[in-house]
């Protein structure tokens, strides 16, 4: 296990700030399969959450970005989600298909414990409740577990409520409502949290089209719901008179490209780290297209699992998680004041808690 201090790198998370880890440590045990780096960013809030992402990436090198970028992102949005909580987050590489198995995730659980504390591990691509309850077994410091196990189970139910109440938001601020009906929305990935999204968003009556690269996932939203128009891809979805883009696939949806010929007012989606590259904020601005930042409105998954630490309680989470309505209000009033892109204003109102909230944990309590 190896440790790395001090590093910085490029970003395509949140905007504004210099990147700089607290602690990388990249975990192996060859005998069961694992290789896995863990990243937290900052614990000036407390010990950082953030989910095992488990996906078979195309080298270290790039399993490293992903998961820097991923656990930088988690301090702001467990920042704003106002938990007392920093941010971190881990990645597992390889197929969850063929590759997972006990003994992998059984020793993945033993070099979080060794962290005594300082990272709590859930769910992300790849992981689900029933894996978490695996690791569990050789370390208290997971949340995101099966009900059965006394668990919040699986956190893509408030991660796409949160993500609604940002596109209610959303519509209040361009349309004057907090409604979506009569609206066309494009759900890019329609996965566990998009499918979800999708259901949130008839129910409120708006139109609806998807796309995604698993024909599964499309036929499955396909037979729920016969109503929902399917288009071939991304480049057929954003090229399309849509009034809300919600992309909620992978990262890095709002390149140069689809930022050029997207013509949606709103862009409000699941997907982690939505800009591909910093600038893309400013250029969704010019062009009049409201982004609501995606560290924000998916804060949802977040706050359920959290909620588990005290012994979950998914009224009172989802209580929390509406919450995501005002605080997106806030984001964009602020950045109108401030004559900001929303991505900047987010930034600051997380970077001004990390460091408000953070500093009183110097005062001196004794022993």
């Amino acid at each position: 296990m190896t440790d790395v201090f001090g590093l910085s790198h490029k970003e395509n998370g949140p905007v504004s700030g210099q990147a700089r880890h607290e602690q990388v440590i990249f975990c192996s045990d060859e005998r069961s399969g694992l290789h896995a780096i863990i990243a937290i960013y900052n614990t000036a809030l407390g010990p950082g959450l953030g989910g095992t992402r488990f996906y078979p990436y195309e080298s270290e090198q790039a399993a490293l970005a992903d998961v820097l970028n991923l656990s930088r992102a988690m301090a702001y949005k467990n920042a704003l989600a106002g938990l007392d909580l920093g941010g971190g987050k881990a990645v597992i590489i390889g197929d969850p298909d063929k590759d997972k198995n006990e003994a992998m995730l059984r020793a993945y659980g033993r070099f979080i414990q060794s962290l005594n504390g300082r990272y709590l591990t859930a769910c992300d691509v790849g992981t689900y409740s029933e894996d978490m309850d695996v690791i569990a077994r050789e370390t208290s410091y997971v949340t995101g577990r099966t009900t059965a196990n006394g668990g919040a189970g699986d956190s893509s139910i408030l991660t796409a409520f949160g993500v609604f109440q940002g596109m209610r938001a959303a519509a209040e601020h361009v349309f004057g409502t907090p409604s979506l009906r009569g609206r066309r929305v494009g759900v890019e990935g329609v996965g566990k949290v998009g499918h979800r999204l999708v259901e949130h968003l008839l129910e409120d009556g708006a139109e609806v089209v998807v796309c995604d690269v698993s024909e599964r996932a499309v036929e499955q939203v396909r037979r729920r719901h016969p109503g929902v128009d399917v288009v071939a891809d991304k480049l057929e979805l954003t090229s399309a008179g849509i009034d809300v883009y919600a992309p909620c696939a992978l990262g890095g949806a709002l390149d140069d490209d689809t930022v050029a010929r997207l013509r949606a007012a709103i862009v409000c989606g699941g997907a982690n780290n939505q800009l591909a590259h910093p600038g893309v904020e400013k250029q969704l601005a010019d062009r009049g297209i409201l982004y609501a930042p995606d560290y924000v409105v998916n804060s949802g998954g977040v706050i359920q699992v959290a909620d588990e630490i005290q012994g979950f309680d998914m009224d009172r989470a989802q209580a929390k998680a509406a919450k995501i309505y005002d605080t997106t209000l806030k984001i964009f009033a602020t950045a109108a004041e401030d004559g900001v892109p929303p991505a900047v204003a987010a930034d600051r109102l997380a970077e001004r808690r990390m460091s408000d909230v953070g500093r009183i944990r110097g005062i001196w309590l004794g022993h």
